[in-house]
């Protein structure tokens, strides 16, 4: 009997974009980000061989459903980018400068100690990953919590998502330089002092490089795309962008993700803008055309970390006792950042509490691999899955409340 290889696939995918919609769904009846939903429902079919069925098992490895993954993470940070411009981070001024820089060097300081005291048997780059993974805040869902409080455009809203851009970038850069020395110890490199410093300047360069090279290259690139006469050349132009500076990331050594980050922050609509006029009652702006593509990638994103969530290596003192000192000092991490806002009135608390979720930022970060390989085990995987879903379910609430209380 013929059977087509791509066929386990497709119905794969079609459970996991339908489980992924179930989750979504119940999540925003519950008042939270749909995006919990998707990873929880990936935390159910990844756990219900505890229970005796094994239907789900042969999607947590498949190799296919991965690279679907992985591309629905480069085209999520490129939305990211795409939501966020240089010019808003220049605006917000020192305020969100402050509270990012404290937002990143405190939970990754904390992280790593958290981690060096409850793994001794781990080594130093596992802890630092530790580290780095717990300073990623969310965008999308700070400003979605904002939006639903009706909130967006008071000064604590600008500085909280001011300030969550700018740590992202400051994470994409510790992120690149601990992945960076982890590659190379693997590769049986000797890592010194000179070589960190080498791959942070790389980082730097990279993303400074990318922003001021991509600002001269995309109208021009625009301006000729404005001349092709094919559909959908601006959704074509714009990811072949994406994608090449996504490889130009992995090229150096950094992940793919930077480079797509960096995509979205260089294209702004007033690079695009002749080709909406030739493509006017074809398309709408750039974020309303990636939509439907991100639609299909990311859920199969946050369902496949979700699946690769074992809970059962939680279940042991140590690991619940690691996954609770995680928890709180991922939220204490952050919650001090509101001390770094600038001016007079400003509700700090609020500002401190709008830079906790984790969400799809942690979830990059905890699942990136290096040479093929996760860098966190298992039970410590877990664990920041736990994290994630703790930070991002209890922002909400606390958010309302602190900026109610200001009230």
């Amino acid at each position: 009997m013929h059977s087509d290889p791509a066929a386990p696939v497709v119905l794969a995918l079609a459970v996991i974009l339908i489980g992924a919609k179930i989750g979504g769904h119940l999540a925003i009846r519950f008042g939270q980000p749909a995006v919990l939903g998707e990873l929880l429902i990936g935390v159910v079919f990844g756990n219900l061989n505890h229970l005796g069925f094994h239907g789900f098992e042969a999607m947590r490895d498949d190799l296919f459903l991965d690279m679907f993954a992985r591309v629905g993470v480069i085209i999520l940070l490129f939305e990211v980018g795409l939501e966020s411009t240089v010019a808003q981070m220049l605006k917000v001024g020192w305020s969100a400068l402050w509270v990012a820089c404290i937002g990143v060097v405190t939970p990754f300081a904390l992280g790593w100690a958290a981690s060096s005291w409850l793994l001794p048997d781990e080594t130093l780059y596992v802890h630092l990953f530790v580290g780095a993974t717990l300073t990623a805040t969310s965008v999308g869902i700070t400003a979605r919590v904002l939006r639903d409080l009706k909130n967006s455009d008071s000064t604590e809203a600008r500085i909280i998502l001011g300030a969550a851009v700018i740590d992202d970038v400051l994470g994409l850069i510790i992120l690149a330089v601990v992945t960076g020395l982890i590659a190379a110890a693997a590769g049986g490199s000797t890592v010194s002092p000179g070589s960190v410093a080498l791959i942070f300047v790389k980082a730097l360069v990279f993303l400074v490089g990318a922003l001021a090279a991509g600002r001269w290259v995309a109208p021009r690139l625009f301006k000729v795309a404005s001349r092709l006469r094919a559909s959908m050349v601006l959704l074509g132009v714009s990811l072949g962008f994406c994608f090449t500076l996504a490889w130009a990331s992995d090229a150096i050594g950094l992940a793919p993700i930077v480079g797509a980050f960096a995509a979205g922050l260089i294209l702004e609509e007033v690079h695009y803008r002749g080709v909406l006029r030739e493509e006017a009652g074809e398309s709408h702006s750039l974020e309303e055309l990636i939509h439907p593509i991100s639609a299909f990638l990311v859920p199969v994103f946050f369902v496949s970390m979700g699946l690769k969530t074992d809970l059962s290596s939680l279940f042991d003192a140590r690991a619940l006792g690691l996954t609770a000192v995680l928890c709180i000092v991922a939220l204490a991490g952050k919650l001090v950042a509101g001390v770094g806002a600038r001016g007079p009135g400003l509700n700090r608390l609020a500002i401190g509490i709008g830079m906790m979720p984790r969400g799809e930022v942690g979830l990059i970060f905890a699942g990136t691999t290096v040479a093929g390989q996760r860098v966190l085990s298992p039970p410590l995987f877990a664990a920041m899955v736990v994290m994630v879903l703790v930070t991002t379910v209890v922002t909400p609430p606390l958010l309302k409340w602190a900026l109610a209380k200001k009230s």
